[in-house]
């Protein structure tokens, strides 16, 4: 039996409910009008740390819960498509979170980081510069990155979070 085999018995049960049919009529627009970008880890899964419920929020997910130029293209997809075709819905909040104890910090490792560069395809600068090793610093960059993004509407309100993983909690550390 596969480890996702306990996946595919969750989905049976959810299939018999009837919360599959409770999602939003439009895909870009979620209930919450929220927009998240968070680490991968699976120590921060926004379902169990923030309550996030099917069709609430866009979750967008990647190593350090970083801004990097595919998480661009994406915010400027969704972007694109709420100006073009729900021009006068409500706008969402794109909020970014990074977190205590992130796995990404092992990118300032030198070592560990010129052997995976040296695999091919990834720039060693780049990379380096994708490690959280002070969350509320990282968080702060990268909403401003997105903030000066001429492709992110201005219509959608950026901010940044810090999880912490050793108490639980989300602290704010950009505003909207």
């Amino acid at each position: 039996m596969s480890p996702f085999s306990t996946y595919i018995e969750r989905n049976k049960a959810f299939a018999h409910t009837d919360a599959h049919l409770k999602v939003p009529e439009i895909p870009f627009i979620p209930f919450k009008q929220t927009f998240i970008l968070t680490c991968l880890d699976p120590r921060v899964e926004p379902a169990a740390i923030l309550g996030v419920e099917l069709g609430e929020a866009i979750v967008l997910r990647n190593v350090g819960g970083r801004v990097t130029p595919a998480t661009l293209r994406d915010v400027a997809w969704i972007s694109h498509l709420h100006e073009a075709k729900t021009p006068d819905a409500d706008w969402f909040e794109l909020a970014v979170i990074h977190h205590t104890d992130c796995g990404s910090a092992l990118f300032a490792d030198d070592e560990l980081r010129r052997d995976f560069v040296s695999r091919g395809g990834y720039d060693d600068s780049t990379i380096a510069a994708l490690a959280v090793l002070d969350p509320a610093v990282t968080v702060r960059r990268d909403v401003d990155l997105l903030r000066s993004f001429p492709l992110l509407s201005a219509d959608v309100e950026v901010s940044g979070h810090v999880y912490d993983l050793r108490t639980g909690l989300l602290t704010t550390v950009v505003r909207k």
